[in-house]
Parts: C-alpha cells; structure tokens; sequence
C-alpha cells in the first residue's frame, strides 16, 4: 500500500479549528448576559485550543488572549444593554403611587437644609450642633470691643448670619454674664444704678429690678453696730421696716457683671423711739443700751443718754448734779462730735474731741 495514497483519516468536529473558533466566540456571546457564565466557558475554551485542535503553541497563546478580550468586549455589551435598559425604564411614566413620583414630586428634596435658630445658646454647642447638618461656622464678638473669644463654652450667641447655599453661619456673641447689644456690634446694654436712698427695701428692690439688675448680686449690710445684717429672705419679710441708708455704687453708674452692688440697711419699727438714717455706717448703736460703753460716761456711738447723776441740757451737754459746776463727761477714747468740743473723765481729767489713730474724732487729752 502506498502511504501517500492513503487517505488522511478525518477529526472529529469538535476538534476542528472551526469549532475552536466558534468555541471562542460563544464566549462573547455569552458574557454579554452573564459574566460569570462567559468566564467558565472561557475557561473550557482555553482548555481546548490546547488538547482538541492542530494548532502551534503561538496561535494556541493567540487564542487565549483573544478569549479574554472576547470576554471584556462581551461584558461590555452586557453592561450597556443594561443600561440602555434602565434609561427606557425611566423613559416610562411612573404612576402616582411610585416611589420615583414621590422624589419627583417633593420639592423639599432639591432644597439645601435651613440653619437652625441658636441665638440664646451656648457658643460651642452651637457651632458642634451647626456642622453637624453640614455648615462650616466663624464667629466674633457681638460688642463693638471686637474681643478674641478663645473659651466658646463661656460666650453666648446672640446673632447669627447664615448663607444656605454655601452652607456657613458667621455667629456673634458676648460673655455668658454679659447683656446682648441692641444690633451686632454696638455697645453692651449695661443697666445704671438707680438712687434707692431712704427708700424701704420693697420699694428699693422694685427699682433695682426695673433697672435691669439682677438682685443676687446684690449684697446687704446694717449700719448699727447693735444690728445684724439681714439676709435677702429676712429683708423682704420685714420689706417695709428695713430702709435703704447707703447705696454703692452712686446713682447712673454702671453696673457691669464685676460691679458691687451694696445696699446699707437700718431697721425701724413703730415702737422705735429712731427713725431716721445715721450719718455714718458702723459707728453708732441704734439702742444706747448696746454700746458697751453704756452708764460710763460715753459721749459718742449715738449713746446721748446722760450717764447716772448727771442731766442733759438743751446743748446736748450732760451736766453734774452734785456740785463742781456743769460739764460733760466723756471716756477717753470713744467717738465725739464736735471736732473741738471739750469734756472731763469722771476723775475730773479734761479731754479734747479731735482725730484719733483711725482719723474719727476720738476723745483724748
């Protein structure tokens, strides 16, 4: 038998370059619906141009690298069908009760969020509060002192600007123990004293009030050295028997949040024999019987009694009743009025009123 007569026996056709061939294509096809599906048969076509068809080993790496990109072509496809898909889907009218018609059909969605109102509140939780919802805050201060504010827990706001579109609020505040000025940048409201003097205490808080000041910064003192000095709740119980004697600071100053505010009491009732103010605070005793000095003589401390034995005349003078002649007999050392006047110890030494050590006229020899 001549072996080049003999008849080249046929391959199967699964081993065939043409169905290596359409092997490959079926993986673009399939890819454009299921990239998963495409990669197997990817897979299986790789296996196959190796073992079923006569190829040499470039064409056979040739056919692997055109699966892969039959593979991406085909996925893209897929992608874009899906897409084109999705655009004709909303290319349909949707019904009233679609979920996309309520988007459509609120015009809230498209709006930018309004800031929030934080005037009144803490400087800090108001800027945290603000970017929180998005805005990027400043601030500065709400006086015309133009202060660095360092410590935003202890400021207040009092006016706020906002821009919804770029999202910002620019806050103007004071220190929290501050009033608010009338418009950003003008000066603090600060409230002035009114005059309360001689004025019952009722009578005196209602000012103080009306004024703008806040009485728990008010601090209350008697004037008696016999008196106690009375608290808040004591003082308006007996509103009407307590009486403003001194005030600081005077009338029309300022009262700033470091600003004393001092109210001098005395206490008068109806069966006081007093009722009147003494010229100064903390150095007379409204009842001579709580000077200790009281029976011996003592000519000052608001004591005006006559010592025992002796008699006042109408100067005011305590006269003897016993012999060696009328004067006055005074304690070396108390308080005397006149500056000048003259007076005795009840041992007969005469003394003068004039300035002691402290610079209050003092009795001395």
């Amino acid at each position: 038998m001549n072996p080049y007569s003999t008849p080249v026996p046929s391959r199967p056709w699964w081993k065939t370059t043409p169905a290596a061939l359409g092997m490959l294509a079926l993986v673009a096809l399939l890819s454009a619906f299921s990239l998963a599906l495409g990669f197997l048969v990817m897979v299986a076509a790789m296996v196959l141009v190796w073992v079923l068809p006569p190829w040499r080993w470039f064409a056979r790496l040739g056919s692997m690298f055109g699966a892969l990109v039959l593979l991406t072509i085909g996925a893209g496809l897929g992608g874009r069908l899906d897409d084109g898909g999705a655009s004709k889907a909303d290319a349909k009218p949707h019904t009233a009760t679609g979920p996309r018609a309520d988007v459509a059909a609120s015009p809230a969605a498209a709006e930018p969020v309004v800031a929030a109102d934080f005037t009144g509140g803490q400087l800090d939780k108001a800027e945290t509060q603000a970017r929180s919802t998005g805005y990027a805050t400043k601030h500065h201060d709400a006086s015309d002192e133009a202060r660095s504010i360092f410590t935003r827990a202890g400021w207040t706001v009092c006016f706020q600007k906002s821009d919804e579109a770029a999202k910002t609020i620019d806050f103007a505040a004071v220190k929290t123990d501050e009033p608010c000025p009338d418009r950003d940048g003008g000066p603090l409201p600060w409230p002035t004293m009114p005059d309360v003097v001689s004025d019952t205490y009722n009578v005196a808080v209602k000012d103080l009030k009306q004024s703008g000041i806040d009485l728990g910064r008010v601090t209350l003192d008697d004037v008696y050295l016999d008196i106690d000095t009375p608290s808040a709740e004591s003082a308006a119980e007996d509103g009407d028997e307590w009486r403003v004697c001194f005030q600081s600071p005077d009338r029309g100053s300022r009262i700033t949040s470091t600003t004393p505010v001092i109210l001098d009491l005395g206490k008068w009732t109806k069966s006081d024999t007093v009722h009147h103010c003494p010229t100064t605070k903390d150095a007379t005793y409204k009842s001579p019987a709580g000077d200790p000095d009281h029976g011996r003589g003592h000519a000052a401390s608001g004591d005006n009694s006559p010592p025992p034995g002796r008699s006042t005349s109408d100067s005011g003078e305590s006269s003897s009743s016993s012999g060696g002649g009328n004067h006055t007999t005074v304690h070396p050392g108390a308080y005397c009025s006149p500056h000048g006047a003259t007076g005795f110890t009840d041992r007969g030494t005469r003394m003068v009123c004039g300035p002691g050590s402290d610079g209050r006229n003092r009795w001395h020899s």
